[in-house]
């Protein structure tokens, strides 16, 4: 499981661009302890998807595809209450 956490850190916290390391691995790092595998399951194909579709879920202005439309988890993600504000 600590392998399966570290690499998901990694690709959570490597995207490519500032903006998405903070949204998608502050997202991570604020909610991954309290996932089980149905989470971790969902979170290992939501980093696969490109930086901006899942920007977009969590700003609210694009849904996700079906397979990864997860109420519960989007909603969290849109909360924003993951990133730190000055």
């Amino acid at each position: 499981m600590q392998d399966r956490l570290k690499r998901l850190k990694f690709r959570a916290w490597h995207r490519g661009t500032r903006e998405a390391d903070y949204m998608i691995g502050g997202f991570f790092d604020r909610y991954a302890s309290e996932w089980g595998n149905e989470e971790l399951a969902w979170f290992e194909i939501v980093v696969e998807e490109d930086d901006v579709d899942i920007m977009a879920w969590a700003l609210g202005t694009g849904q996700p595809p079906a397979h990864l439309d997860h109420p519960t988890l989007i909603a969290a993600m849109r909360r924003l209450d993951y990133i730190p504000l000055p």
